[in-house]
């Protein structure tokens, strides 16, 4: 997928003016040797990428691959996706403020929803994630971070009841998944060394190295003086703030 990304781009991208004598072209675009030469690399390094060989394209190779292309943002980020690899042009910064709309929205859902940000802190939530969420998202608490919540606050292991564990690693694959995205984010790195200082769990799960997408699945919570409650959980990506997420329990059964 790389390659063809790579050669449709290289096709499609505005010829140089012929030289005084050259001939027309017969084929569109730039010529490989052409994009090698631009981009500081070989004709056949670059041949074999197009091709989908077993060839690695550093970050800094594939940033100059992208200007000699001229492409748009839009076509830069799939560039590096593609590729597996972090822009080294993207900032390591704070993040901008979050969409009014986005922090309105669980209060238009009907079922336990809130936002989680890049951080994995909550910023928003509804009444009914409040009731659910005793000790992280009602109006007691004073840690509204999911990962301080499961690790550093006992009131989780209560919530959580005998699922604690399963539950802790999973959320520890799953925060590991954003960091690699986000490998020199400073934030991030703060709070994994707040992490391993607060929870000898933490620090044997994150060092197992497993990753995994924010999946679906059931959910129990358990509540003194209730009957278990029980979930299935959805999270949606929101397109506007790329690492939040707006996670949603429907009652299950």
């Amino acid at each position: 997928m790389l390659g063809d990304f790579l050669r449709a781009h290289r096709e499609q991208h505005a010829a140089p003016p012929p030289a005084i004598g050259e001939r027309r072209r017969r084929t569109p675009g730039l010529r490989r040797e052409e994009l090698a030469a631009t981009a500081g690399v070989s004709t056949t390094w670059l041949t074999w990428l197009e091709q989908g060989r077993d060839v690695q394209a550093s970050a800094h190779t594939l940033a100059r691959l992208a200007s000699a292309l001229d492409l748009t943002p839009a076509e830069r980020a799939s560039l590096f996706d593609l590729a597996r690899r972090r822009d080294p042009a993207l900032p390591d910064q704070e993040a901008s403020p979050l969409p009014a709309s986005l922090l309105a929205l669980p209060e238009t859902i009907a079922v336990p929803a809130y936002v989680l940000d890049g951080e994995w802190t909550a910023r928003a939530w509804n009444r009914q994630a409040a009731a659910v969420f005793s000790g992280w998202l009602d109006d007691g608490s004073q840690e509204r971070n999911l990962l301080r919540f499961v690790f550093c606050q006992p009131a989780a292991r209560i919530l959580l009841g005998s699922d604690w564990s399963e539950r802790a690693r999973r959320l520890v694959a799953e925060f590991r998944a954003d960091v690699n995205r986000r490998p020199r984010d400073p934030q991030l790195l703060t709070l994994i060394t707040d992490l391993e200082g607060c929870s000898v769990e933490f620090s044997t799960f994150w060092h197992s190295q497993s990753v995994l997408n924010r999946e679906g699945g059931e959910r129990r919570f358990l509540h003194p003086g209730h009957h278990d409650q029980r979930y299935r959980q959805t999270t949606l990506l929101v397109a506007e703030a790329p690492d939040c997420k707006l996670v949603c329990l429907l009652p299950a059964g």
